[in-house]
């Protein structure tokens, strides 16, 4: 059986692929290759984010949640924690960056946990392509060297910052090599010490130092507490599909459960592919998600009601009115974010599956001085903090809109396997479902699924990309829906990377709009 690698730079991909052909397995592959994204894909990640994984073999998947915690320090008016506006082609948008942005990180504990539970190689084996990369330089793609660009402003805050995204005052170009010697021995570091030097060791320690001199939250003490959490994903059945997606504290994955259990009272497999009435249903389903959003965003009990057969029941009807009558009144509005997250897909030739989603938010802004560590801004982060900026209790888990999903059915010959996950805010649902949707209900090829024009509802309107055939605008528009048609394939929609397992065969799709490359290995 072959292997699967997809991810969102072509030196991520390598590096997973280098740990299947050193005898590794897919969990090394996927450790590998996000300390590797660290280099290949600095605007989207970095030591100091969190994250949300599955790992799947066959039917036996777990979750894990190694998102930011919310840190114990007092805010106060000594506070580092500032705006900067980012002015982008067509609007402009606020990030709040500084020490005081800084959530508890979790990216070293989740990605040290994935691998001390299923690896197969030795931790300091898997990091090898990272140190590598540090060391020698990775080269900057197209793709990363647009992201940078548009942070530029970020990046100007600290004068290292400057010096490492913005050479001679201008944003790194594409193909210039990204050299990060501090960055390299932090790494060998972790490779020597594991997470203990991360949480408890000399890297916490000028965590902590930088925290306490520049008007931080952080302290020691949250820093080795800090857990990854274990659990059992969201089991949902689609048709005689089985889709896994993580539970809290991902917004996500009970949002698109939410939306496939609207979309699979229709068969969506006897409409043609971006037709009106395929993307009208598309539309309907994510704009009563975004109205029954609320439950799961409330307590356990709230959640519970949310995917009870009796709640979803209610909206399917309400779906079948809506198709009926024409567009009800506008959802409530999605909180304005950054699409600054990547995701890898990885399938080994003995049926392991992980699907891995990782953000750092935008930056905080700052470099820990002598480690190469920049960190998350999260607490800067409006969606994550809708009652308000500090005020969730202290060890808080922060939610997250990421959305890795796996999904398994059986066809001949045999069972086939999804991993797919995006970037993207609040367009990782859409990404997501809808890759996945063209794949099994469509029965589409992967690179075809992962190519193909997307639509997304927000807000009261109707996002047709580059592609979405004229007369389906045309349609919906005369149907009274605010339609904005792309010129083009836009990273707005998502960098949907992603793999297809079965036993004779595997597929890998990375996505162009955000640079993405796959491998597949015989």
């Amino acid at each position: 059986m072959p292997a699967a690698i997809a991810a969102g730079d072509v030196q991520t991909v390598d590096a997973a692929a280098h740990m299947l052909r050193q005898g590794g397995n897919a969990v090394d592959a996927a450790v590998a290759a996000m300390f590797a994204a660290l280099l290949a894909e600095p605007p989207l990640i970095n030591l100091g984010g969190g994250g949300i994984a599955l790992v799947a073999h066959g039917d036996r998947v777990q979750a894990y949640d190694f998102m930011a915690d919310m840190p114990s320090g007092t805010p106060g008016p000594a506070m580092d924690f500032y705006e900067v506006v980012v002015q982008f082609e067509a609007a402009s948008q606020s990030f709040w960056l500084g020490r005081a942005s800084v959530a508890v990180p979790g990216f070293v504990a989740g990605l040290h946990a994935l691998h001390a539970d299923h690896g197969r190689l030795p931790w300091a084996q898997v990091l090898q392509p990272a140190i590598r990369l540090a060391e020698d330089g990775a080269v900057i793609s197209p793709a990363q060297a647009h992201i940078i660009a548009l942070l530029a402003d970020l990046y100007r805050q600290d004068p290292a910052l400057r010096d490492l995204f913005l050479p001679n005052g201008q944003p790194i170009p594409a193909g210039a090599r990204l050299r990060r010697p501090a960055l390299a021995r932090t790494l060998r570091v972790l490779a020597q010490e594991g997470p203990d030097a991360f949480y408890r060791g000399s890297i916490a320690q000028a965590i902590v130092a930088d925290q306490q001199a520049h008007g931080g939250l952080i302290t020691a003490a949250d820093l080795a507490n800090y857990r990854v959490h274990r659990s059992q994903p969201l089991q949902r059945a689609y048709r005689d599909a089985t889709v896994w997606l993580p539970g809290a504290p991902s917004k996500g994955g009970g949002l698109v459960a939410f939306t496939l259990a609207l979309l699979a009272d229709h068969d969506l497999a006897a409409l043609q592919p971006l037709s009106p009435g395929h993307v009208r249903l598309l539309a309907e389903a994510m704009r009563l998600t975004q109205h029954a959003r609320p439950w799961w965003e409330g307590d356990a009990t709230r959640r519970a009601r949310f995917l009870s057969p009796a709640f979803i029941a209610e909206y399917r009807a309400r779906l079948r009115r809506a198709l009926a009558q024409g567009p009800f009144p506008q959802e409530p509005p999605e909180p304005p974010t950054g699409p600054y997250t990547t995701h890898i897909s990885v399938a080994d030739a003995q049926g392991l599956v992980v699907s891995m989603t990782v953000t750092a938010g935008e930056d905080a802004g700052f470099i820990v001085p002598g480690t190469g560590i920049r960190l998350n801004n999260m607490l800067g982060e409006a969606d994550l903090h809708p009652e308000g900026f500090h005020r969730l209790p202290a060890g808080a888990r922060l939610g997250t809109m990421m959305t890795p999903l796996i999904a398994r059915w059986n066809a001949a010959p045999g069972p086939v396997t999804l991993a797919v996950g995006s970037g993207g805010s609040s367009r990782i649902r859409s990404a997501v479902l809808q890759t996945f949707s063209y794949v099994y209900d469509f029965g589409q090829g992967l690179t075809q699924a992962v190519d193909a024009p997307r639509v997304h509802y927000e807000d009261g309107v109707l996002h047709l990309e580059g592609g979405v055939p004229p007369a389906t605008a045309q349609a919906l528009a005369a149907r009274g829906y605010r339609v904005n048609p792309w010129p083009e394939r836009s990273m707005y929609f998502g960098g949907a990377h992603a793999v297809v397992l079965t036993p004779e065969d595997a597929q890998a799709a990375g996505d162009p709009r955000r640079g993405g490359a796959a491998q597949v290995l015989a």
